[in-house]
């Protein structure tokens, strides 16, 4: 009889033991999954920033006007950068992408003033490209279509604050008169059902962001904020424009 008990008591805390450890597994993971959850859709990517990530600086150099001989730029705000850059690196005739701010001063050029959403600055990219092989119109085609979302007001996504507005920053009047065409296309064609609220402004200056902002997506391609909000747009970009996309 003391035999058979010794058996069953050890046959049971062998059966609770597992069943803790399974139980112990199962909660790790569960909670794994719903951090991921929860960082990729109900919390924005500006509150992630700072946790793994070094804190270098800019340079806080206004670049807006440097571009090669026989080449063109473009800068143009829709929500976070990461994204934009990433979708406009794919495109034939674009020889560069640089992350940054515009629409505010040199002294809050940087990621963690701007992120406040207290600057003038929206989160930008400084889009470099030969118009023989791609105009600026198809960049707004490809802007307006596949980047971001031109009908939300100060906000892209999970992220919010009016960094993350829509915005063209035209250089000069063509690229003015350009976009205004475009838009009014759009409008007439009541592409979206919701009201166009993109901004249009002079530029008049685009600082680089971090050098750990720039390219993040290539670098950081199983990001999950990366894998919920910016690799459908390459997906999308592909599909809406594949004679375009490299």
């Amino acid at each position: 009889m003391i035999t058979n008990k010794l058996i069953n008591y050890r046959t049971l805390r062998n059966l609770m033991s597992n069943y803790i450890r399974n139980l112990s597994i199962f909660l790790l993971a569960s909670g794994a999954l719903l951090a991921g959850v929860a960082i990729a859709y109900g919390i924005s990517r500006t509150t992630l920033t700072n946790a793994n990530i070094p804190t270098n600086t800019p340079g806080n150099t206004n670049i807006a006007s440097i571009a090669p001989k026989g080449q063109e730029t473009a800068v143009l705000a829709g929500g976070c950068f990461w994204g934009m850059e990433a979708v406009f690196e794919h495109l034939k005739g674009v020889t560069a992408v640089v992350s940054g701010f515009s629409g505010g001063s040199a002294t809050t050029a940087n990621y963690e003033t701007v992120s406040t959403g207290l600057t003038d600055h929206a989160e930008s990219v400084k889009i470099t490209y030969d118009p023989k092989q791609i105009s600026y119109e198809q960049l707004l085609k490809v802007y307006f279509l596949v980047a971001h979302d031109p009908t939300q007001l100060n906000s892209q996504g999970p992220d919010t604050g009016k960094q993350y507005r829509s915005a063209i920053f035209f250089a000069n009047d063509q690229q003015q008169r350009i976009a205004e065409s475009y838009v009014n296309q759009l409008n007439q064609k009541h592409v979206f059902q919701q009201p166009i609220v993109t901004q249009l402004v002079p530029l008049k200056s685009f600082y680089p962001a971090e050098a750990y902002h720039q390219h993040f997506i290539d670098r950081n391609p199983n990001y999950p904020y990366v894998v919920i909000n910016d690799l459908p747009k390459l997906t999308k970009l592909q599909a809406q424009f594949p004679e375009m996309y490299k």
